[in-house]
């Protein structure tokens, strides 16, 4: 018996993903669970697990190529079988996807082919992503020729239309003519809410003979896209605050040697900044929510992302239900969720699910930082490396331990006195920490 392994649903809302690196190749025996290959999302980079233990029959989908959520990537024979199986089984499955299109770099976009009645009814199911991408690039996908599953327009197929466009120019529907009686002088129509003009092309790098050049890792090149989409979509704000943690940082010292041999763990200054950052979401809910086109979803759930540098590149694990845990217990949940994405080992539902990120810049020294926004949550707070500084109080000067607080925010959805309170009663929260505070 032969089983045939299908792009799997990484996450909401997510319809295609792109094949990082196959982990196995044709021939290597596989257990069950084990680890076929690595994925890479507009939300998530993850291993994908054989459903079944055998030997990998066939690779159906090449490193670097993107396809359709439920498309067969590869077959597995299973352990004691033969092979007769596997060709009926890949008979009954969906064809695989066309080669990516930046596979190919010299074909030319091509106006669309006729398809038959299911074809036609999946290329109208855009994905966001695909809707998106060809919004932000002034893209009509009716007018793309299609190289995913059964004809679907991929995001690959947008990108490679947006980077010819006096070709998609000629192959897009003419304007409407314009009424005689308009004005001559009368303005363009303004974008509609939420979408946000074309970016100019970047300047291409100039590389001199001695210059290195280094591909992109399909995590850097999602990582790129991400931050880009969040850059030129979401209207950007940011402020901070300065916060007095002498006395947390009092509290931590007394409690660390006592913490880490009852708990196993280190006690970090993280779960401290969690419990503050969910106090602030509970006072201003338009903070943990998202973003919609023409609504605002109030998020029911306290998830926090925390931004986590790995040598692979950027993650966000999900902390889930963090309102309902005491400082103990986000201590646990941050830190293994940290040591198990720098070990590759986190699972889609580690990834996927937050309402609002937090991330410690202040690990790596700095001070001041403005942090881009995890679209579509609506803000993104980072803390800063704790420095003691000259501190005035009560009309004399003091050396306290001294943090800086910065927020990210989407001005879309909330206003800088939102913004403001939240950062207030983060500051309000850590500073009220003393020598009575219980962290269980």
């Amino acid at each position: 018996m032969a089983e045939v392994v299908l792009m799997p649903q990484l996450g909401e809302s997510v319809t295609e993903g792109t094949i990082g690196q196959w982990l196995k190749k044709v021939g290597d025996p596989v257990e069950k669970y084990e680890s076929l290959l690595e994925v890479t999302t507009d939300k998530v980079n993850a291993e994908v697990p054989a459903p079944i233990g055998g030997t990998i029959s066939k690779i159906l989908a090449e490193e670097g190529q993107t396809v359709a959520v439920g498309t067969p990537i590869c077959e597995i024979a299973a352990d004691g079988a033969g092979g007769g199986e596997t060709a009926a089984l890949a008979a009954e499955a969906p064809a695989a996807p066309a080669p990516s299109p930046s596979a190919a770099p010299a074909a030319e976009p091509q106006a669309p082919q006729p398809a038959t009645a299911p074809a036609a009814d999946l290329r109208g199911r855009y994905s966001p992503a695909v809707r998106r991408l060809a919004e932000e690039n002034h893209i009509n996908p009716d007018s793309v020729a299609g190289t995913g599953a059964q004809g679907r327009v991929t995001r690959d197929d947008i990108l490679l239309a947006a980077s010819r466009p006096q070709k998609q120019a000629q192959t897009a529907p003419a304007p409407a003519p314009v009424a005689v009686q308009a004005p001559a002088a009368a303005a363009a129509p303004a974008p509609a809410v939420g979408t946000a003009a074309a970016a100019p092309a970047p300047a291409a790098a100039v590389i001199d003979p001695d210059d290195q050049v280094v591909p992109l890792s399909s995590i850097r090149k999602v990582i790129a896209d991400r931050m880009m989409r969040s850059k030129v979509t979401v209207p950007h704000a940011w402020l901070m605050m300065e916060v007095d943690v002498t006395p947390l940082v009092s509290l931590r010292q007394s409690l660390k040697d006592d913490f880490q041999a009852r708990e196993g763990i280190s006690l970090t200054y993280m779960p401290f900044m969690l419990r503050a950052v969910v106090q602030a979401l509970k006072a201003v809910p338009a903070m943990n929510a998202q973003w919609n086109g023409d609504s605002i979803v109030l998020k029911k759930h306290v998830n926090i992302g925390m931004a986590t540098a790995t040598d692979r590149g950027l993650v966000v694990p999900v902390i889930k239900d963090a309102d309902q845990k005491n400082i103990v217990g986000l201590a646990k949940a941050s830190q293994d969720l940290v040591k198990r994405a720098r070990t590759s080992r986190l699972t889609m539902d580690d990834l996927t699910g937050g309402t609002f990120t937090v991330d410690n810049t202040g690990a790596i020294g700095t001070v001041l930082t403005y942090p881009i926004i995890n679209a579509p949550e609506v803000g993104i707070v980072t803390m800063e490396a704790i420095v003691k500084r000259p501190v005035v109080i009560q009309d004399m000067v003091a050396i306290r331990s001294m943090m800086n607080v910065c927020i990210s925010f989407d001005h879309r959805v909330v206003d800088g006195a939102e913004a403001g309170k939240f950062v207030q009663v983060i500051k309000q929260t850590l500073e009220g920490i003393g020598p009575s505070t219980s962290i269980y």
